[in-house]
């Protein structure tokens, strides 16, 4: 009898446990295909890059978005147009970070170590700043030939949702990238104002708030607005030629400012070169430590001020 009951109680945990993995299997199946269908909708709208490559470092980057820090970092990258997450950058800044500590370690001396790698964490952000407003600077550069399109299309009776679609197909990246953006959030439902809105939002500069200002009051209001962008393409053209001529005469004094904290580095290791341990010594006390800090301070100050008196805005 014992048998009996231990030979039926093994058949149903038995059964029980074959039950339990048929709705486990079932329930993952149906979870990734939720999670599929999730992937698909965010990629059609443009929330989240559509590429082939595979992802590192998966749980951190998880991780990082949900953090203020981690919002603000994959709106960046989404500006920059790069094909990273946020957790790849994160940890690409973390090893150069610990890389130019090691290395401000050993070639100079230990103080200078926290330095290099403070250096490192503005160098990643400057990184991401320099690959943002070169985006945004070939799209201005691309903003003549798309009111262009947006003109033709309109002028030839297509609607500006076609108009803005038709453009995304012929102009190339950034501005191809962008508006096929837009053309995705406008299948799904989005408005005009919210697509447009969002696209000045990612890549802002005058250029573009002046030509998304014209496309929502001629989608709003209606008018003329065939001849409002013929206008708006000349206008462009003249800030595209204008916008060269500036960059051109201010080149010397970019790379002034460039130069200015590469002397001060360079005279680092000069000194250190000419009387090996020189700076060590010297920043083995808090006098010379506060020295190096304040000149340091005042080389960035100077690169701040020269690059504030360069821009000009046109």
């Amino acid at each position: 009898m014992d048998l009996q009951n231990l030979i039926t109680l093994t058949t149903g945990i038995t059964l029980l446990a074959c039950v339990l993995a048929v709705v486990g299997v079932r329930s993952y199946t149906t979870g990734r295909a939720q999670r599929q269908a999730l992937v698909d909708r965010l990629s059609a709208t443009g929330q989240i890059p559509v590429t082939g490559r595979r992802r590192h470092f998966p749980t951190l980057d998880r991780r990082l978005r949900r953090t203020r820090f981690g919002r603000k970092l994959e709106l960046r990258l989404t500006a920059t147009g790069l094909d990273v997450t946020p957790g790849e950058f994160f940890v690409c800044m973390l090893a150069t970070v610990a890389g130019l500590w090691l290395i401000g370690q050993a070639t100079l001396a230990p103080f200078f170590g926290p330095l290099a790698g403070l250096l490192g964490v503005w160098a990643a952000l400057q990184f991401l700043n320099w690959q943002r407003q070169k985006r945004i600077e070939k799209f201005i550069n691309q903003l003549p030939e798309l009111a262009r399109i947006l003109a033709n299309a309109t002028q030839a009776g297509l609607a500006l949702r076609t108009a803005v679609g038709m453009a995304a197909e012929e102009l190339e990246a950034p501005a191809g990238e962008e508006l096929s953006k837009v053309a995705n959030q406008l299948a799904v439902g989005a408005s005009m104002d919210d697509a447009l809105g969002e696209l000045a939002e990612r890549l802002p500069s005058r250029e573009l708030v002046v030509l998304v200002t014209t496309l929502v009051l001629s989608n709003r209001a209606g008018g003329q607005v065939v001849s409002a962008l013929r206008n708006l393409t000349e206008t462009l053209e003249e800030r595209k030629e204008t916008r060269r001529e500036v960059r051109t005469q201010l080149s010397q004094v970019s790379m002034t400012s460039y130069a200015v904290p590469v002397l001060g580095v360079g005279s680092l290791f000069l000194m250190n070169g000419v009387k090996d341990g020189a700076l060590e010594r010297m920043t083995g006390s808090p006098v010379g430590q506060a020295a190096v800090v304040v000149a340091f301070g005042l080389y960035a100050i100077g690169f701040v001020l020269i690059r504030r008196l360069s821009r000009i805005d046109v």
